[in-house]
């Protein structure tokens, strides 16, 4: 997770499912972009949140922690 929001966000999913490591930027992100991704032991990936295609207003771009924990439950279940 990135930006402003990465924190809010990032507690969020960490309050959820503390086992699971929470990495904020691990990789220069998309210009313009804000993007969740669970990574998953066998090496395969779930966009959980993306708001490239999203706005304007530039604020939708950006999640309620809420909807990417429920993303987060749905894949985890």
């Amino acid at each position: 997770v990135y930006g402003r929001n990465a924190a809010a966000l990032s507690q969020a999913l960490r309050l959820e499912s503390p086992e699971l490591p929470v990495e904020v930027n691990p990789a220069k992100p998309r210009r313009g972009s804000f993007e969740v991704t669970l990574l998953r032991p066998d090496g395969s990936s779930v966009e959980l949140w993306t708001g490239i295609k999203k706005g304007p207003p530039r604020k939708l771009k950006f999640p309620e922690p809420q909807e990417v924990v429920k993303e987060l439950k749905k894949h985890l279940s």
